[in-house]
């Protein structure tokens, strides 16, 4: 039998445990008396979806509805230059899920490296997870390219949530053509009944402003053009991208922030020729577009004309 741990100094007091550290200290002088025990206590935690922490489990991630088994297993990740047995253990996992998880579980994978591209945050990820499920349980895609329908997905999730991106960026995170996107896109919509807002070109003036770093006041100068020019009816046939972009365009050169039409492009996505075209349907009716409280560094008559 082993001698009872105390203090030599004072024998009788009962020694305090400090869990942090491991040690065994003497209240009364401080004394570490024991050091690195080990603590004996339970270690559950709750990894429940819950907050209430009535769980006492300690294995497993949090259940994921938009799969069959709930997503209670255990993924092997086999990296680059992986052994052969690795890979085998992956293949027999990824073999013993039923196809329908299989495919999902690909798709959110594909949905969260294309969202971290481009930067999208968390909920949309889900909300395009889910649009996935929606179209996967409605068998509308079977036989489509996979990344293509989660392509789509994404597409459909960042409109619904008020961000819309185009289809030249979602397809340039991708590794399917923009014309297979768009065909997901149409199926999606006609089949699951989405009900999508109409972009306009409002809907991307703060992005690519932002991107052009140019101020508020030239913002608001382009987003009161575009919704003028479409007012009035200047632009019919020109998609909403190519509008923000000509009254960027238009904004800038007027302003001490001026930018060219191919660094407009560049960044909205849209050829230069196409910004100036759209431009040139602008241009005559500059005096009636721009706000009336506008400060003008280059007059109207000043501004190019193509």
């Amino acid at each position: 039998m082993s001698a009872p741990v105390q203090c030599p100094v004072h024998p009788d007091v009962h020694l305090i445990e400090d869990h942090r550290a491991g040690d065994l200290v003497c209240p009364a002088c401080g004394l570490v008396v024991g050091d690195r025990l080990v603590d004996v206590g339970t270690e559950w935690r709750s990894f429940s979806n819950e907050r209430s922490g009535n769980d006492p489990s300690r294995v497993g991630a949090p259940e994921n509805p938009l799969l069959t088994g709930g997503d209670l297993s255990t993924t092997i990740a086999v990296g680059f230059g992986g052994s052969d047995s690795d890979n085998s253990l992956a293949n027999a996992q990824r073999k013993s899920m039923n196809n329908t998880d299989r495919q999902m579980t690909a798709a959110m994978s594909l949905i969260r490296e294309m969202s971290e591209r481009i930067h999208l945050p968390r909920n949309i990820q889900d909300n395009a997870s889910r649009i996935f499920k929606d179209v996967l349980d409605s068998r509308a895609l079977r036989g489509k390219n996979n990344e293509a329908q989660a392509a789509a997905c994404l597409y459909i999730a960042c409109r619904k949530d008020g961000v819309p991106r185009t289809f030249k960026e979602i397809c340039a995170v991708s590794r399917v053509s923009k014309k297979e996107i768009g065909r997901c896109f149409k199926i999606i919509i006609r089949n699951l009944e989405t009900n999508l807002e109409q972009i306009t070109s409002a809907d991307f003036m703060s992005r690519f402003c932002g991107n052009l770093y140019l101020p508020n006041s030239i913002q608001a100068a382009a987003t009161r053009i575009a919704k003028r020019a479409v007012d009035m009816d200047l632009v019919a046939g020109r998609t909403p991208i190519s509008i923000a972009a000509a009254a960027i365009y238009m904004a800038s050169q007027a302003s001490g922030e001026k930018r060219s039409a191919k660094e407009i492009g560049d960044v909205a996505g849209a050829a230069e020729i196409t910004v100036r075209q759209t431009y040139k349907l602008l241009y005559p009716k500059a005096a009636e577009l721009f706000p009336e409280d506008f400060r003008f560094v280059t007059p109207i008559e000043a501004l190019p004309n193509s």
